[in-house]
């Protein structure tokens, strides 16, 4: 799916943000006086390189390349992007503070949830600067649960769209579940059980999304304090189920907890503003050769694993039941104790199976 904004006619020269993460690819165009110009959303798909190639050559059809000042870069893709097509490379942490700290400069907390990890960027204004500062930051761990990544996982094995309909369902409960959030597995189990006992759809998905929520106060935020106002970015801010979450559970009303006109691109706006706050001279954009270049070679061919297929031997499920009342027949148990039931077998000397139990 290809989500795009367009603001204005391009005109006069420009900056270009992009933010290539492990899910999309944001882009946006900047005027001189930072005018956001054009915001674009692109799922990548696992091909981050060719969404790239793609959105540069359609920028390139509406502004040459004598009117673009500079290129800035953020996300995981950022630095290799930079070496392609020139620009700057900027952390994301700082990408994130610059943009919120000038277009939302009373703003003392950033929670940014992306499609592979979740931050915490503490702010500060002093008094007399116009813009608040980055202060501090946290990040979770390697474990997808507490990002965009697992809302995606769990809304697929429901089957509900995760672009609108999830977050307007997760709005209609009004009593939701506790889901395991710290671990999708122990979450997948949760939501088998309450599917198991006739909970309403809307509860599940609002369930999930507390979980999300309260994974993010305990495994990023931790002991530290979430001071207010809150503004919240990333992907996941679209969700405004995630968004009824994070207010309940961080005790925080309309005003508090502030969603951004561009809450998928502040990391790229903010690369762009720290690129021409700082005055580097090295954004300008080399072209697309050395990408086009990089996308032909054989250094982007991965070697994959062969198909899965179906395989030869034969799963036989007939059980042999041993009718003799006389003797004792010598068998094998098997026992398979999962989270939510035990499975028992019993196989004789011939691996026959003589009897079977499904146990809750």
């Amino acid at each position: 799916m290809n989500k795009t904004n367009s603001y204005s006619s391009a005109s006069g020269s420009c900056h270009i943000g992009f933010d290539i993460g492990s899910v999309s690819l944001n882009t946006v165009v900047l005027s001189d006086n930072n005018e956001i110009i054009e915001d674009y959303y692109d799922y990548i798909h696992g091909k981050p390189f060719n969404v790239l190639k793609e959105r540069l050559t359609s920028l390139l059809e509406r502004y040459p390349v004598e009117s673009i000042q500079g290129v800035a870069i953020t996300g995981s893709g950022g630095k290799l992007a930079s070496e392609l097509i020139g620009g700057v490379y900027v952390n994301e942490i700082i990408a994130q503070a610059t943009s919120t700290g000038k277009l939302y400069p009373d703003t003392q907390t950033v929670i940014e949830i992306g499609g592979e990890d979740s931050k915490m960027i503490s702010l500060h204004r002093k008094a007399s600067e116009a813009h608040a500062r980055l202060v501090d930051f946290e990040m979770n761990s390697i474990c997808a649960a507490g990002t965009g990544s697992f809302l995606d996982q769990q809304a697929r094995r429901i089957g509900v769209p995760i672009e609108k309909e999830f977050g307007l369902m997760a709005l209609k409960s009004e009593n939701p579940p506790r889901i395991a959030g710290r671990c999708s597995v122990f979450a997948k189990s949760d939501m088998i059980h309450l599917q198991q006992i006739a909970t309403p759809l809307q509860d599940i998905v609002a369930g999930l999304c507390f979980a999300l929520a309260r994974n993010f106060r305990s495994n990023v935020a931790r002991s530290k304090e979430i001071k207010k106002p809150v503004v919240f970015s990333g992907g996941v801010a679209a969700n405004i189920g995630m968004v009824r979450a994070f207010k309940e559970i961080l005790n925080l009303n309309d005003n508090e907890l502030i969603i951004p006109k561009h809450h998928a691109s502040m990391g790229a706006i903010g690369a762009v503003y720290y690129v021409k706050e700082n005055n580097k001279r090295n954004a300008q954009f080399k072209g697309m050769k050395a990408l086009e270049d990089y996308l032909s070679s054989n250094t982007n061919h991965f070697a994959t694993l062969p198909q899965l297929k179906k395989p030869l031997v034969e799963y036989n499920k007939t059980v042999h039941f041993h009718n003799n009342k006389k003797e004792k027949t010598a068998v094998y148990l098997g026992l398979d104790i999962g989270s939510l039931s035990t499975n028992v077998v019993l196989i004789d000397n011939k691996h026959q199976v003589v009897a079977r139990r499904y146990l809750r």
